[in-house]
């Protein structure tokens, strides 16, 4: 490609991705290392006529030449008198700290500061009506290399199509993902455009080095169009991948009933799905379970009643005909101490709202609503204990002379394993006077003679 018409090229890429960005309605964050990559994107944008921020970060991780690096960017901002951010990062004990790798970590903190610095632009009066954008250097290589290393570490078909152009809610471009190193390199040798290298690019301890540097020109000299061909492919997967979202959720939309924050499964029908690994996967994903998993989640559909699987934040859980997505909930949940009766309070939980009502003369009807509980005064012992069930907790239920086990009795309410998870007990005197929202004590309900109420009532936190 002529190197006068590829920054027309470049354009023409630009209006095809990119159509609702416009020179009048957006500014530009480019980040900015020193390197051909990052220096040829800022040339062309610059070329546009966009208005251009230039952000780069200090990893601190090369020593001098990561201060070089920063000079360097510096003088830059200087040339074309444009605004330049610079954050610094102590990235070998922060990696240390959250025991990630340097890459990793280098990453997150990365675009963690992108979306920092974004926002702060758009405090400026100056961008007021403004769309800011981050564009970051990455290229065709880049994205062959990504997929080949995604292809080879083990991934869905969604870790085939690449890099993506547009990450709308990050509002992150890339601009040059159309373009080869080479052309990048070719452009900035003709028009002299200075930059630095990185001497860390030559070292394979990092996996994308080892790939970039010799798995893909080892590979080459047996197919001399890998390149172009890995390229073409990850178009294609990326299309592919379109028409497989699609059809995953319409399988989706006949499978999953929303419940609140739960997702239900019949398991009949999910049993009859084809394919099942896949479907599986696509619906547990999103909920912190890993591929790994897959087959223990298979498993469940043939498993106990009550079974279930787990990942960081949720658990499935098989409830006769069912698979159930829930969060897992918090098990030490503190206890709340209800020191004394008064004429009314108000106590706030994770539950509800628990409101208490000492009544001396006048008594309401008798109320058989699950969230009232009419309780004997002169019986109920204070402080009152509200906390969460545990195993071994046994009550008399109402119009029962004997003593239940809270366990069965949950059961017996046919309660889901994330259902009772939301239980809570108000005890008295170490005697569980109230399954709440549920089942009073026998012991201490409303008799003929009774003169003094102790009312409670459930509500729903607001």
């Amino acid at each position: 490609m002529e190197h006068t018409a590829i920054v027309n090229t470049f354009k023409q890429q630009w209006q095809r991705q990119f159509p609702h960005f416009h020179l009048s309605n957006c500014h530009i964050i480019v980040a900015v290392s020193g390197g051909v990559d990052s220096v040829v994107l800022f040339n062309w944008l610059h070329q546009l006529g966009f208005g251009i921020s230039m952000a780069h970060c200090n990893f601190q991780l090369r020593g001098e030449e990561s201060g070089r690096d920063a000079a360097f960017v510096n003088q830059m901002a200087q040339t074309y008198a444009l605004p330049l951010y610079v954050q610094t990062f102590d990235t070998a004990n922060i990696a240390a700290a959250k025991q990630l790798s340097i890459q990793e970590t280098a990453r997150l903190l990365r675009y963690e500061w992108f979306q920092q610095l974004r926002e702060q632009l758009l405090l400026l009066p100056t961008m007021a009506n403004k769309q800011i954008l981050i564009a970051t250097a990455h290229h065709a290589n880049d994205n062959m290399e990504t997929v080949l290393m995604q292809f080879f570490r083990g991934t869905g078909i969604e870790g085939l199509k690449g890099i993506v152009p547009y990450q709308a809610q990050e509002h992150l471009i890339r601009p040059l993902l159309d373009f080869k190193k080479q052309q990048l390199l070719q452009y900035a040798l003709y028009h002299g455009l200075a930059y630095v290298e990185d001497s860390s690019n030559e070292s394979n301890k990092y996996t994308r080095n080892f790939f970039r540097n010799q798995l893909i020109p080892q590979i080459a000299s047996v197919y001399p169009a890998v390149e172009d061909n890995v390229l073409q492919n990850i178009t294609r997967l990326r299309e592919a991948t379109l028409l497989y979202q699609q059809a995953v959720q319409m399988q989706l939309n006949k499978l999953v009933e929303i419940k609140g924050n739960e997702w239900h499964i019949p398991i009949l029908k999910l049993q009859k799905a084809s394919p099942l690994h896949t479907l599986i996967w696509e619906i547990v994903k999103t909920f912190g379970f890993t591929a790994a998993q897959v087959p223990e989640i298979e498993k469940l559909l043939i498993a106990h009643n009550g079974s279930y699987t787990s990942s960081a934040t949720h658990r499935i859980i098989k409830n006769r005909k069912w698979l159930i997505i829930t969060t897992v909930q918090t098990l030490d949940s503190p206890n709340i101490v209800i020191e004394a009766a008064s004429e009314k309070q108000t106590i706030y939980f994770q539950e509800g709202v628990l409101q208490i009502q000492l009544l001396q003369h006048s008594l309401p009807p008798i109320s058989n609503h699950a969230a009232v509980a009419m309780l004997d005064a002169q019986k109920v012992s204070f402080p009152l204990l509200l906390r969460r069930w545990k195993q071994g907790d046994y009550f008399y239920p109402l119009g029962m002379e004997k003593k239940k086990k809270v366990s069965k009795f949950l059961i017996d309410q046919k309660l889901s394993k994330s259902q009772k998870e939301h239980i809570w007990v108000l005890e008295s005197n170490k005697k569980i006077v109230w399954i709440v929202g549920m089942r009073i004590d026998n012991r201490l309900k409303i008799a003929p003679g009774t003169s003094e109420m102790l009312y409670l009532e459930l509500l729903p936190n607001a």
